[in-house]
Formats: C-alpha cells, structure tokens, sequence
C-alpha cells in the first residue's frame, strides 16, 4: 500500500459467495485472485480448485455437467475442475465402491481465508469419519504470492482414532483448452509408460501429443514411471507451459488421462498413493499420525 492505492483490491482480491443458478445453486465458493493468477476454490466439495486462469486466459477443463451441488452418477456430475481429490475411500473403479471414492463430495470447514501484501491463504478441514470406524480429518491449505504464477497445494491426513486406518489419494489435476489445444506436448522425464488398455497402446506413440479433438475419440490412459515429480504440458500457441510438481515420495504414482473426444477434450495428470486396477493398495495411517502431501501448479511463459 503507497500513494498509488488505497485498496488493496486494485492488486488482489479473495471473495466467499454461494452460487444460486440451476444445479450449481447453493455451492460455496472462495474466488481468490494475485493479480495474476485467479483460482475458485469449491467450498462444498473439499476445497479443491474448481478453475485456474493465468492473466484471464482459462488453463482448466470444464466438463459438460458444469459444478453441481447434488451428488450422484460419477459420470453425470464429475465437473473436471483443475483439482479434484479422490478417496480417501477408494480410487480408480473398483468393485463395491464409487468411482475414485467419495472425498471430493465431502464439504471443507473453513479455517482461515485471508488476502494480503503476504499472499493469498485458504485453509480448511474436511472430515472423514464413520460410527464405529475411522476418524480422518484432511486439514488442507492453499496459497498463492501476490503476483505470483504460482498455487501450492498442501495437504496433511491426521488420523484422530485409536486405530490404524487405511487411506489411498489420487489427486485428478484436468486441463482443458486453450491450455490444452492441437500442437501441445507433454514434457516429463519418464522412466517407463505402461498403457492400460489395447487402444492406448496402439496409441502410445502420440501418448504425449495434443491433437485436434476427433468426434468419439476413445480415452487413453497411461500408468507412468517417472524420474522427477513433475510434468508440464507446453503450448507454442499461447506461449504458456501449465507445470505440476508434487511430493513424490508420498504420491508415488502417477496417471496419465487423455480425452481427445470432441466436446470431452481434456487431459489428466494424476498423482496418486497406489496403482490402479489390479495394482491397487491401500497405505496406512497410524493414530495420531500426521501425514502431508503437496502440489505446485504454474503458469510459466515458453522461454
């Protein structure tokens, strides 16, 4: 604050409001803006980061449903969103459980939400407990510099039981054009692409190339094994690289999600605790344990 301004929301802003229009009515939301980066935060669904913009161009995908309050189908309400957080239940399609568990459907309590020449910081709680059962608690904290092209993502599982628990995340990071556009390419150091269906490995040469979307494109999906944590995606279009790093040593798997079907045309980039499929396994969590992970989305200019 100097003579130039006397509000600091000329530079950045952080506004709670509840939407009231068609299946989004009643969802709470944090709209949280650096002035350079703008994030929502969904409130009513884990506080996870339901869009990212970058000097107003969109980098998340959106899908069809749009951001709804009820819950239901996995396929006729999952909205994308930049972040969307599965389990703690289960991930991936697994038999006697919903479609990448039911965490994401769990509202976060909000615990600060502040907006300042420090930065922008969101935290909240969100609990996952049973009679009976478990008692898990996800205290989540999201923050941004002032002018920074930087969000960072921190997560800390707190088992507040008597007993060890299992837990398994998988964090869906969607992007979606124009971040995502034909010409893009994905950029990581991998190790070894494993497809997980016939089609993706007849596919795996164009495995990290955007096409133009094709009309009922099936899906392609690759489990990867990669030397860093972190991957990008890069667009000589708009000059922007869209990168992910995250605590490898805690999500030591990471999925690969590509959509080139026309109207459904989105890429997945998915840090996770266990492999999918046949692979899965649960981690464990002991009382009064402490565990945390962490994820960095940035929009960088091409070099």
């Amino acid at each position: 604050m100097d003579a130039k301004i006397s509000n600091f929301q000329q530079v950045a802003s952080l506004r709670r409001y509840t939407l009231t229009e068609g299946g989004a009515n009643g969802l709470r939301v944090l709209d949280c803006d650096n002035g350079k980066i703008r994030f929502l935060l969904n409130e009513s669904k884990a506080l996870d980061i339901m869009q990212l913009y970058c000097e107003g161009k969109n980098i998340s995908f959106v899908s069809k449903n749009g951001f709804k309050a009820e819950h239901g189908d996995f396929l006729q309400r999952f909205e994308g969103g930049m972040v969307y957080t599965c389990g703690l239940d289960s991930v991936g399609a697994r038999e006697g459980f919903p479609l990448h568990g039911t965490l994401h459907g769990r509202a976060a309590k909000i615990t600060r939400a502040e907006c300042s020449n420090r930065g922008i910081f969101v935290e909240g709680e969100i609990s996952d407990t049973a009679l009976f059962g478990k008692n898990l608690l996800l205290k989540r904290r999201i923050y941004s510099d002032i002018g920074s092209d930087t969000v960072t993502l921190k997560d800390t599982l707190v088992n507040l039981g008597f007993r060890e628990e299992d837990y398994c995340l998988l964090y869906h990071v969607n992007v979606g054009y124009p971040m995502l556009d034909e010409g893009a390419e994905i950029r990581a150091e991998i190790e070894e692409a494993i497809p997980r269906t016939a089609w993706a490995k007849e596919r795996a040469a164009q495995r990290s190339i955007i096409t133009a979307p094709v009309p009922e494109e099936e899906e392609t999906c690759y489990f990867l094994r990669l030397k860093e944590p972190c991957v990008s995606l890069e667009n000589k279009k708009i000059q922007k690289r869209f990168s992910l790093a995250y605590s490898g040593d805690m999500l030591p798997e990471f999925v690969q999600w590509k959509s080139m079907a026309s109207g459904d045309y989105a890429l997945g980039l998915e840090p996770c605790t266990t492999k999918l499929d046949d692979g899965f396994h649960y981690s464990k969590i002991a009382p009064n344990e402490e565990i945390s992970f962490r994820l960095r989305l940035s929009v960088t200019p091409l070099d």
